[in-house]
């Protein structure tokens, strides 16, 4: 049985590293607003994508924070402003 978990990612990289940490992000979560990703993934695929980016960024200067929970229905939103893109949304 494969448990999934929900993953809200947030970075904040050198201009420099945010094209490789974009495209890396892209291939396992949902882009939600500029530097912010979510959806759901495995256990196996959230390991992947963090030591994807443990080799991408550099952890004297860039952050990159994810917050889990067993379900996106555990976790409630909402937006002020212009809502950028939704999980659905294909870019």
């Amino acid at each position: 049985m494969v448990i999934s978990i929900f993953v809200i990612l947030v970075y904040d990289t050198a201009v420099e590293r945010n094209p490789k940490v974009l495209k890396t992000c892209r291939k396992y979560l949902h882009w939600t607003q500029r530097s912010v990703f979510q959806g759901e993934l495995s256990t196996a695929q959230y390991r992947a994508l963090m030591a994807t980016l443990n080799t991408t960024i550099d952890p004297e200067y860039d952050s990159i924070v994810t917050y889990t929970a067993r379900s996106p229905d555990m976790v409630e939103s909402s937006t002020l402003g212009v809502a950028l893109a939704g999980p659905g949304d294909i870019l």
